[in-house]
């Protein structure tokens, strides 16, 4: 896969497809791989371009604080070493709240952006949430094994683990399968979701905005929706019924769908 120099870091990313740029941005502890239920719908119509963000897979993962507002830099200098004006832009949980960040600070290279299991600024329960994550990385002594026990159950509702056992397996196995994060760039990542605020932020975004939840999600729940539909001007609001924080494996035919009729309105 090729790597290229931005923001003073050596950036990872996978570009599948042809048509107008799409920029996919992971979630904590992921790279570019995450997005591989996506990326085959995608392609057909958008040039998709996956990133390794700061800390992840095959990225740089250089000592200091990070922050959203950190990851959202590397992004629009990423953009601009690969010769991309603008793009559309997508994400999920911190890969949402970076992107919340793009719109804002570099609205000129956003055209549409999408914001799923997204969140304005965080609250006690979610930083009691990630601290327990990091707390149980630390014993584990595994990052990859953290998020299978750790962070699955937050992922996934209750009802797909009894139903498909053998498909919560297998997504632990593709984990297990993508590049080892070490302990400390996790941490860093995790401090980073810790520290977001961006609800000072959302008035700046002038791209059309979709906004997505799963309604049985207790990290990034929908106590999030209004602030981020009425700080965002005209973003429109999607709740995926029978899902939890991970609409994009719990049910991705809907959230293929839905994301993409969304996308294909914003073409041209």
């Amino acid at each position: 896969m090729p790597k290229i120099r931005a923001n003073n870091i050596t950036m990872n990313y996978e570009q599948q497809g042809a048509g107008e740029p799409l920029l996919l941005i992971p979630y904590l502890a992921a790279d570019n791989a995450c997005y591989a239920f996506q990326v085959a719908d995608y392609a057909k119509q958008f040039t998709c371009i996956s990133v390794d963000p700061r800390g992840a897979g095959e990225t740089d993962k250089p000592a200091g604080p990070y922050s959203t507002e950190l990851f959202a830099d590397d992004i629009a200098s990423l953009l601009g070493a690969l010769g991309i004006e603008r793009a559309h832009v997508a994400g999920l949980s911190l890969g949402a709240a970076t992107g919340l960040w793009l719109a804002a600070k570099y609205p000129e290279r956003v055209k549409s952006l999408s914001l799923h299991s997204c969140w304005t600024r965080s609250d006690p329960f979610l930083k009691t949430v990630v601290q327990g994550w990091q707390t149980m990385a630390k014993g584990l002594g595994s990052v990859t094994e953290m998020v299978i026990q750790g962070i699955f159950p937050w992922c996934f509702t209750p009802e797909l683990y009894a139903a498909k056992p053998d498909y919560i397996e297998a997504l632990g196995a593709f984990v297990r399968g993508r590049p080892q994060q070490p302990l400390e760039a996790f941490l860093r990542q995790s401090d980073a979701v810790i520290g977001h605020d961006a609800l000072a932020q959302l008035g700046r975004i002038r791209a059309p905005t979709q906004i997505t939840f799963g309604r049985h999600d207790i990290v990034t729940s929908t106590r999030f929706a209004e602030a981020m539909k009425s700080g965002i001007a005209g973003s429109e609001l999607v709740i995926f019924e029978s899902c939890s924080h991970a609409p994009i494996y719990e049910n991705v035919a809907e959230f293929n769908g839905k994301t993409l009729a969304f996308l294909q309105r914003q073409v041209g």
